[in-house]
């Protein structure tokens, strides 16, 4: 695929074009088929969300930061999680929030949010002294203990009326979910390569790139996906999507990055302002829900805010460091 990831600015642009129409497209077929998968199976919108939803728009990170991981380049694979697990909780969240109020229930403040924030405050932790294989072990562990425990009690919880045909086979609900995920990582992979192929034509790499292009372009599912269920009403769903997501792009695939890329995070950009950025939002978005019961348009307006400040930040702190370093070079 050496030829998607170098290609032409104009190639790069049509990737991405391509990519964000079909993220668009698919986005709808899959919010459409969780919901009814969720409604013909009796299963609390919460549980689809941070599972079967989270799992699925989390898996654009895995394969890019495993790949990145793979390949020696861990400090891109940790500036995508960092900058996927900011985007969420900021962009994604605060998008959502403008199109409806996004109402906050007990489930999800007694376990997905304050489960959330423990898997990104512990990808915190262990990514500031640098990652070790031992790590990634108890990274993907405890996401396996964290589901048994949502996918449990998630059965316990009151059903959600939810909209959906009634005449819609089971099978078809599937076949929608599935080719809605299809053509959401597809999309997602496209806007990565040309995302990636524009940043190296412009001479930027690195944790820069993981937070902000790459993040950004894995991000867009969660996005897509969260606007698309607010105009439908399904605000369980975009509350159990975002905080699953953040958890799965914590453990699951903080946990591959340590297994697959064991060792020092040379970005220290990424070490101290990305993580710092990364443990502020998600306590913001936490404080959020827990003591105002919902995010509405006041609350988004200052997580976009927030991320808008985070991404400057970023780009100003890593423009800085390429005028040092270039300054160095000739001295």
């Amino acid at each position: 695929m050496d030829f998607l990831t170098e290609a032409s600015p104009l190639v790069a642009a049509i990737e991405v074009a391509i990519g964000l129409l079909l993220l668009t497209k698919a986005a709808d077929l899959f919010v459409d088929g969780a919901v009814a998968i969720a409604g013909a199976a009796k299963i609390s919108p919460v549980v689809v969300g941070a599972v079967i939803v989270g799992f699925g728009t989390s898996a654009p990170e895995l394969l890019v930061s495993g790949i990145a991981a793979f390949n020696g380049d861990v400090d891109l694979g940790v500036g995508n999680v960092v900058g996927s697990n900011v985007a969420n909780l900021s962009l994604v969240l605060g998008a959502a929030a403008l199109v409806v109020p996004l109402l906050v229930t007990k489930a999800v403040i007694a376990k997905e949010a304050p489960i959330s924030l423990l898997a990104v405050l512990l990808f915190a932790f262990f990514t500031t002294g640098g990652l070790e294989a031992w790590e990634g072990i108890v990274m993907l562990v405890t996401l396996c203990l964290v589901l048994g425990w949502i996918v449990l009690g998630g059965n316990e919880e009151s059903i959600e009326v939810l909209v959906f045909n009634p005449d819609q086979t089971v099978m078809k609900s599937v076949g929608e979910t599935v080719t809605g995920l299809i053509g959401t990582l597809i999309g997602a992979q496209l806007i990565v390569w040309g995302a990636l192929a524009i940043a190296e034509d412009i001479g930027v790499t690195g944790g820069f790139i993981g937070f902000t292009l790459v993040a950004i372009g894995t991000s867009l599912p969660e996005l897509v996906t969260a606007v698309a269920a607010a105009r439908k009403g399904e605000t369980e769903l975009i509350l159990g999507n975002l905080l699953g997501s953040n958890v799965f792009n914590s453990l699951a695939v903080g946990g591959v990055i340590a297994l697959l890329g064991a060792g020092e995070i040379e970005d220290e950009l990424m070490r101290t302002y990305g993580v710092i950025i990364m443990v502020v939002v998600s306590t913001l978005a936490w404080v959020f829900m827990v003591a105002r019961k919902r995010v509405s348009k006041p609350e988004a307006v200052i997580l976009l805010t927030v991320y808008v400040g985070a991404v400057l930040l970023i780009s100003d702190t890593a423009a800085g460091s390429t005028i040092r370093e270039a300054i160095e070079g000739i001295v």
